[in-house]
């Protein structure tokens, strides 16, 4: 190889910002932000506009240095995934040692410092959090269960937890409900992407219940668990963070859900490949709006909430 085409190919390989970013899992961390924002704002108790802007960032910090910590352990199989490939350390723009070492750090900064900007019930739940996504899941449960991305979800879930925490200093019946909406949630949102994504899984040798038990056990996993998210997800509008706004919203979008998920569960393999995956495809997509919509439900409740105190 000349000098001139070792020096390209360097060019090529060499990290730039957007790849640490992307080592941070910006798309998750987005959801992290989002529902911790609202558990934060839905608490009882008012938080300084500038406490509660530090919350959040190192809840945010907290959650990227999970992702990091994920990438960093799940390089191989990312490596052989489709969706996965072109992340930073199989496309050989950051190395291990490197997402590594950033994720550590950011562990340590964002529960240090959301614990001295809050409380340290709200750190100690980060921290948590943390260890749950990278050592109870990513490290032992992603390939040693099918059931891995329903224990695996609690991580996810935890955020709003987390904000309420911080505002707070407790856990309440509120914060544990929106921690399961987050986390009954999870199943069918990763499961119909894993319908119409099998194959990578495969490749991967993953065991993600599409693998090991096939799709028609898939869909009835998903069927179940979307009931049982139906109930809590209603039973959540009449707890304090609820009201009429909430709960027309929950009864609208789990009417649809669990449409989705029926119609799912009736389908055959048959009818799957002929469409592509068409309505597994849609659920998935209405799965990203459910739990968005749900929150943003809580959120204008709490806002509605703060101006009639005024």
């Amino acid at each position: 190889m000349s000098d001139a085409s070792f020096d390209s190919q360097l060019r090529e390989n060499e990290a730039e910002f957007g790849d640490y970013f992307a080592l941070l899992k910006p798309r998750v961390m987005t959801l992290v932000v989002f529902t911790a924002f609202v558990g934060l704002l839905a608490a009882p108790v008012a938080v300084h506009p500038f406490v509660g802007f530090c919350a959040i960032l190192f809840i945010a910090v907290g959650g990227g240095a999970s992702g990091a910590l994920n990438m960093w352990y799940d390089a191989d199989i990312d490596a052989v995934m489709k969706r996965t490939a072109k992340r930073p350390i199989p496309a050989g723009r950051v190395s291990r040692e490197e997402a590594l070492a950033i994720g550590l750090t950011l562990s340590v900064f964002a529960c240090v410092f959301l614990g001295l900007a809050t409380n340290w019930l709200a750190a100690g739940l980060l921290a948590f959090t943390i260890f749950f996504y990278v050592v109870i899941y990513t490290m032992w449960l992603k390939r040693a269960t099918p059931q891995n991305i329903v224990i695996g979800g609690a991580a996810g879930a935890f955020p709003p937890m987390i904000g309420w925490a911080a505002a707070t200093g407790d856990i309440s019946t509120a914060s544990v409900l929106m921690f399961c909406l987050t986390f009954l949630w999870t199943p069918p949102h990763f499961w119909a992407l894993a319908l119409f994504m099998r194959s990578d899984y495969d490749v991967a040798k993953v065991p993600m219940l599409t693998v090991t038990h096939g799709r028609p056990a898939t869909r009835a996993h998903i069927l179940g668990y979307t009931v049982l998210l139906a109930a809590f997800a209603v039973g959540l509008g009449f707890t304090q963070v609820g009201g009429p706004i909430y709960i027309a919203t929950a009864l609208v979008l789990n009417a649809l859900f669990l449409r989705g998920a029926w119609q799912i569960w009736r389908r055959d393999e048959v009818a799957c490949e002929a469409d592509n995956f068409k309505v597994e495809r849609s659920f998935f997509k209405l799965s990203l709006l459910y739990l968005f919509a749900h929150f943003g439900a809580i959120l204008v409740e709490a806002g509605l909430d703060r101006m009639g105190a005024w």
